[in-house]
């Protein structure tokens, strides 16, 4: 273990949460750079290929980004021809993210990569504490105050 674990910082949540995901993420962009992606694009083609048809601007709230950063994100996909933008039936003054059977195919393999960079950062854990990682990570990621059900219920459901 680093000698700095037993300072304060060591032991603060916020700190402990932000170097996981910077450790998750740099493993996720050594599993995704053989396929062009990284990350943040890996996100918006992931959204893109759920059948969803987010907007930009649900991109940019989901994800937590600028919606700057969504649209240099959704050009780049773009450009590559894996995703396209269309007329949002719901609204016709934003556009909504498809991917396209190029993006769809790249996508299959890149979740492969995204299972191997989460198996290798997450190896100290078990099974269960994966699950229950993930169930608590939801928790936060997903303030249900506001929704009908919980996300946790879906989760509870399938264990």
């Amino acid at each position: 273990m680093h000698r700095l674990f037993t300072t304060a910082l060591g032991q603060d949540l916020e700190f402990l949460t932000a170097r996981a995901r910077a450790l998750g993420n740099a493993e996720a962009n050594a599993h995704l750079s053989p396929l062009g992606l990284k990350a943040r694009s890996y996100a918006v083609l992931s959204l893109a290929c759920s059948g969803e048809n987010p907007s930009q601007r649900e991109l940019a709230d989901f994800l937590s980004l600028d919606a700057s950063q969504i649209v240099a994100l959704v050009d780049g996909l773009e450009q590559q021809g894996l995703v396209a933008r269309e007329q949002d039936p719901r609204d016709r003054r934003s556009n909504v993210i498809t991917a396209t059977p190029a993006g769809q195919g790249l996508h299959e393999k890149a979740l492969e990569a995204i299972a191997q960079a989460e198996s290798r950062s997450l190896s100290a854990l078990s099974a269960a504490e994966r699950d229950e990682l993930r169930r608590l990570l939801t928790l936060i990621a997903f303030d249900a105050s506001d929704e009908s059900e919980s996300p946790t219920d879906s989760l509870t459901a399938t264990e």
